[in-house]
């Protein structure tokens, strides 16, 4: 391209001094050649003119005198009636310039002079329009040049940043070149820059998100499938069977609420649904875990409450308030269901050290966590009580206290509150 914008703009100059230049020299050497011979007639009448004025006046006529009329590179004869000619000045020879008048007196007078003095005076003037034409030549190449490196570096950089975006580096650089079908490329460019890092961004979250919510509902489907294993009662067989189902409808829904969730946050699924039956399965769930581990999961507070949510998606914020009581935690969780307003709320605490005064604040930030744990399970819970319009927060960190909020159905019966074993 760049050797295509020189040669472009070279052949553009160089046809404009064709067309100009060669119209301006013709027009050069006329205007020379005739000013030349208008010289030369302007002599020869003003010479014709002494002559005349000398012989009214019986004056003599002679080439010392004449010789002052005529130019000094031109040559002059005059004839008179009755006299001898005179000649001024040496007679030119090959191509001349000539003139000649005729006074009253039959006097005649003819001026002479060499086309080689303009034959030079023309072609001082083709050097000076080569000259002018050769810097035209010498500055549209630069021009060119300059104008070259001007679009094909910031297309060689263009071309470099796509090359970047295709190789897996989605940074935009912001860069501007000046000119606005570039400046436009850029633009663009930088736009699927961005939305390359957000896919990007958001695939990665989904992996670590999935991989995180998917750990522990396997372990407890492969735990499951071990006890069928190795038992030959065929109650005990149902029984677990029934119970891996169920496993495998939560994972379902917990990869389809992970899908959906990263396709947009905002999209909800949510239905009326008995927290009490979520709460119930939860604290079935995870009672092996902590049996354990030598300590014991407990719930309390109002019953028949009926929430609006996703079921699988509030499991799964259980699931991690629960999971995170169990590893950061200590003594007794206490799963405690309260009303407040037209909300549902649920709390889980236990009787550990508690959140540190400087993770208050950060704790549902992704990579934030107390331990060396992936701080990825209590950012994931908020984005999925989130996205079906509820929220979780932490209401108290010693001892820890954290609290789902649900819009709650109202019932017309009394709901009892009692602590459940």
């Amino acid at each position: 391209m760049r050797r295509r914008l020189i040669n472009s703009t070279l052949a553009v100059v160089l046809v404009v001094i064709a067309v100009f230049g060669v119209s301006l020299v013709i027009v050069e050497a006329r205007t020379i050649s005739s000013s030349a011979q208008e010289s030369v007639d302007s002599e020869a009448l003003r010479v014709i003119s002494v002559i005349e004025s000398r012989l009214l006046g019986s004056e003599r006529i002679n080439p010392g005198v004449l010789a002052e009329q005529v130019d000094d590179k031109r040559y002059a004869l005059v004839k008179m009636v009755g006299r001898e000619p005179i000649e001024v000045g040496e007679r030119p020879g090959g191509s001349v310039i000539s003139a000649t008048e005729v006074g009253e007196h039959g006097e005649r007078v003819t001026i002479e002079e060499s086309r080689s003095a303009v034959t030079r005076e023309v072609g001082r003037t083709l050097m000076i329009i080569g000259a002018v034409a050769l810097l035209a030549i010498v500055s549209a190449v630069l021009l060119a040049v300059r104008q070259a490196n001007k679009l094909t570096s910031p297309l060689t950089d263009l071309a470099e940043t796509a090359e970047r975006l295709g190789s897996g580096d989605p940074r935009p650089r912001h860069k501007r070149y000046g000119v606005p079908e570039l400046d436009r490329v850029a633009d663009v460019l930088d736009s699927s820059a961005e939305r390359i890092a957000r896919m990007l961004t958001a695939e990665r979250r989904l992996a670590a998100d999935a991989s995180h919510q998917l750990r522990t509902p396997l372990t407890a489907l492969s735990m499951r499938i071990e006890e069928i294993s190795v038992t030959d009662d065929p109650e005990t067989v149902k029984e677990e069977a029934n119970i891996a189902l169920t496993q495998v409808e939560r994972l379902t829904d917990v990869v389809q609420r992970l899908l959906t969730n990263a396709r947009d946050p905002r999209t909800g699924s949510a239905v009326v649904f008995d927290l009490d039956e979520v709460v119930k399965q939860q604290i079935e769930e995870w009672r092996p875990a902590y049996r354990s581990e030598g300590r014991a999961i407990v719930r309390s507070g109002k019953q028949g409450l009926r929430a609006v949510g996703t079921p699988g998606a509030v499991a799964q914020v259980l699931a991690a308030l629960i999971e995170n009581s169990l590893m950061h935690g200590g003594g007794t969780v206490a799963l405690r269901t309260r009303v407040t307003g037209n909300q549902a709320v649920i709390e889980v605490t236990d009787e550990g050290a508690g959140v540190p005064a400087d993770l208050g604040a950060r704790i549902f930030e992704r990579t934030i966590s107390g331990r060396n744990s992936t701080g990825i399970g209590l950012a994931v819970a908020r984005d999925l009580a989130e996205a079906d319009g509820g929220r979780l927060e932490l209401l108290q960190q010693q001892p820890p206290v954290f609290a789902l909020f649900l819009s709650r159905v109202a019932l017309n019966r009394k709901e009892p509150e009692r602590p459940v074993r």
